[in-house]
């Protein structure tokens, strides 16, 4: 394990966007199996508490892998080439997995303001979700309601993350 908080952010940092342009660009089980190698590298390298950690990624891999199974259900979300999806597909949760690794490090700053979690996740969540159909991968069917319910969804999903880390993971505050 690394000493250096600053140095391991930046490494869980890296990691996953990494592991985000991974699972974009080759999305399917090999990316979702890669992705498990990120993971054993930031808790190798990145964590300090693992089991708390990996409690707390499970918890939000369920929460993110939901809210984007509602959205593929209700037409917010599409994926490329795909008629119907009934759930968010594997190399979609391992990027929540990845994602949840960055609430307990390299965005863990996020939860010393109040206001920031409902600043950032609105603009910053529909924004990867916008990149990735950019690349090709997902497709968002109404460009101005998929970004418009994606922004309501991250408004409360991120700060509930927050809210889920510090209360019941408070080990894990930064």
């Amino acid at each position: 394990m690394i000493a250096s908080e600053p140095a391991r952010n930046v490494i869980n940092f890296v990691l996953f966007q990494i592991g985000w342009l991974t699972c974009v660009m080759f999305p399917g089980l090999a990316a979702a199996g890669l992705v498990l190698i990120f993971l054993a590298v930031h808790f190798a390298l990145v964590s300090q508490r693992r089991f708390v950690e990996l409690q707390f990624i499970g918890f939000g891999v369920v929460l993110g892998s939901l809210m984007d199974t509602l959205w593929f259900q209700t037409g917010v979300l599409g994926i490329a080439g795909a008629e119907e999806v009934l759930v968010a597909p594997p190399w979609l949760v391992a990027i929540w997995a990845m994602f949840m690794t960055t609430i307990c490090h390299s965005l863990g700053w996020m939860g010393q303001r109040k206001w920031l979690p409902y600043m950032f996740a609105p603009i910053a969540g529909p924004f990867a979700y916008w990149s990735a159909s950019k690349l090709g991968v997902v497709t968002l069917p109404d460009l101005n309601l998929s970004l418009a319910a994606m922004a309501i969804g991250w408004l409360v999903l991120f700060p509930l993350l927050l809210f889920i880390r510090n209360s019941l993971y408070s080990e894990l505050q930064s």
